[in-house]
């Protein structure tokens, strides 16, 4: 509720695309605390389709303009990766609590200027990171911690896709975007292993990134793309190296020929155990015969509502791990790193 407690949080949403609808308005939409009162997109057909499929009774084409008129109390920034800084920006200085969608920005000084008005303002800022929230990682964190895997030294993050390219949205246009299958679905696994691993230090990065197969081919998983209008990566494989003396190794692909459709998981090599995160599995060798020491049976899929829900906990000052703005800034960094290490062919020390 809001600070007076009687009245439902007044939310808007900036951004009418699919996130928009299957994540945010809908999870708003049930939730008695929260009162949906706005949408913006620059596509007005697709704003007002959305208010009407939500009942949302403003639509606006310019957030500027949703901000001063329906004077929200939170804001969920779902708009193409290029406007994140400026709708959350705007956001904060309106007095909101915002959910952005990942990436947090374009660069890490967007990312920290975020992080510093969210800071500014006494404001929740939040990146919708969901795989972190999956009951799966916080299992495996809590062993982590517990010192049941030992000294994880190596640790494998993949997602991957053999011909998975989206063929909607704008993410095959790195001016809107910012990249490709790193910024979209590689760094939700580089978040949720870091998240597991406790954040620990990154002292360098090295990475080589490819496009050889967007550029050429128009069809995959998700339909066609412009393979003339394809200026994002393929895959992107990197290493960063931990002043911990451990090392993550990163892979992510929009094509790839591999055997499988599609890999999103990642692997932690202890020297006490092993373990994988979806669906959380803990195990050891013994005697050349693999030994399960915990195993759930199935992922956890509520990963997005968990994600939602912690934001909405915080913003009413509830304690909730939320993936926050300074996280936010830091996942930016190192994204930033690997692109830089990628095109530059050299090492980038952090």
């Amino acid at each position: 509720m809001s600070a007076n407690n009687l009245s439902p949080l007044r939310v808007a949403i900036i951004g009418a695309g699919q996130v928009a609808d299957k994540v945010h308005a809908s999870f708003y939409s049930a939730r008695k605390e929260v009162q949906l009162v706005a949408v913006c997109d620059s596509n007005p057909q697709q704003a007002q389709a959305f208010a009407e499929r939500y009942a949302i009774k403003h639509f606006f084409t310019d957030a500027q303009t949703l901000l001063r008129e329906c004077r929200p109390d939170v804001v969920s920034v779902c708009s193409p990766n290029r406007f994140h800084y400026e709708h959350v920006m705007q956001a904060l200085a309106a007095g909101c609590h915002v959910m952005c969608e990942k990436p947090p920005a374009m660069t890490p000084q967007e990312a920290d200027n975020m992080r510093r008005a969210a800071h500014r303002a006494g404001k929740v800022l939040a990146y919708d990171f969901h795989h972190r929230f999956a009951l799966d990682s916080q299992l495996l964190r809590q062993r982590m911690e517990s010192g049941e895997l030992g000294d994880v030294y190596v640790t494998n993050a993949r997602a991957l896709r053999r011909c998975g390219v989206p063929g909607w949205g704008v993410f095959t246009n790195k001016a809107l975007q910012g990249g490709g299958p790193l910024i979209d679905i590689g760094i939700h696994m580089l978040d949720a292993a870091l998240f597991v691993l406790g954040f620990p230090r990154v002292k360098r990065v090295t990475a080589h990134a490819y496009q050889k197969l967007g550029n050429r081919k128009n069809s995959g998983q998700f339909g066609y793309w412009d393979p003339s209008a394809y200026t994002v990566e393929d895959a992107v494989f990197a290493t960063l190296e931990f002043a911990n003396g451990g090392i993550l190794r990163l892979e992510t692909s929009f094509a790839l020929n591999i055997t499988p459709q599609s890999v999103m998981n990642v692997e932690f090599c202890g020297d006490k155990a092993g373990a994988t995160l979806f669906p959380a599995h803990i195990y050891e060798d013994v005697d050349g015969e693999l030994v399960t020491l915990l195993q759930r049976e199935k992922a956890d899929e509520k990963r997005h509502q968990r994600s939602m829900e912690a934001f909405l906990d915080a913003v009413q000052g509830k304690p909730a791990p939320i993936a926050d703005a300074d996280q936010g800034y830091l996942i930016q960094q190192l994204v930033a790193a690997i692109y830089q290490a990628a095109q530059t062919g050299m090492c980038v020390e952090l």
